[in-house]
């Protein structure tokens, strides 16, 4: 958990129980006048109706490798929840019950799914394709037990080491999922910040750090 001025931010895993039961702790203690979730309008209307999907209609809007990268990492997410019991986007759905619950506003400051999608087809480099299906198909066929805890928020320093390798295996996916979105995450939060109002922050763990120190460098 990061905290500046009066922004809290709550680094979470999708499918870990003990960020639901801190996203929904921290509101019901803080009481903020603004819950700021790391979503935008198309995945928060599709997480409320419970329909996560994206329409074959939409290829021609975001492009067929970000379709069909969308497909897969949202396949191996609801796999991964399965084991631990816990449906991706969950510390998402706490966030904005518990919010109503105090009266929050409720805010969505990731950028548009359809522009992400669209940013990954047109970046992501037939070396990086290569890498991701050999990793799939290495993960399908090892026999290495996970050693990660899926039901936590993995430490900072597993964190930092996660990000570096997506960073070194996979250049523009790193650029367009982590660079790109953190400065849309900074950008929208520092709108918040102006209004002085007490804010929390639920983003992705792995956005958290550099999200709070492009606030910071905003500020100074």
């Amino acid at each position: 958990m990061g905290i500046y001025k009066n922004l809290i931010i709550i680094g979470t895993s999708h499918i870990s129980i003990e960020s639901v039961r801190e996203v929904e702790s921290v509101i019901l203690k803080k009481r903020p006048e603004i819950v700021a979730i790391e979503l935008d309008r198309l995945r928060f209307n599709s997480l409320m109706s419970k329909d996560r999907k994206i329409s074959l209609r939409d290829i021609t809007k975001i492009g067929f490798k970000g379709y069909l990268f969308n497909i897969i990492g949202a396949w191996i997410e609801k796999q991964l929840g399965k084991i631990v019991n816990v449906k991706p986007g969950s510390e998402m759905l706490k966030a904005i019950e518990t919010g109503k619950k105090v009266d929050s506003k409720i805010a969505l400051i990731d950028q548009d799914i359809r522009i992400t999608l669209k940013r990954l087809s047109k970046e992501l480099t037939w070396k990086e394709k290569f890498t991701f299906v050999k990793d799939i198909v290495k993960g399908i066929f090892s026999r290495k037990k996970i050693k990660i805890d899926l039901t936590k928020v993995p430490s900072k320093k597993l964190i930092k080491s996660l990000i570096e390798k997506l960073k070194k295996d996979y250049p523009n996916l790193h650029k367009v999922l982590i660079d790109e979105r953190n400065i849309i995450l900074a950008k929208n939060l520092n709108k918040l910040l102006s209004t002085n109002k007490t804010i929390v922050a639920v983003i992705g763990a792995g956005h958290t750090e550099e999200v709070l120190n492009l606030i910071k460098n905003e500020n100074k």
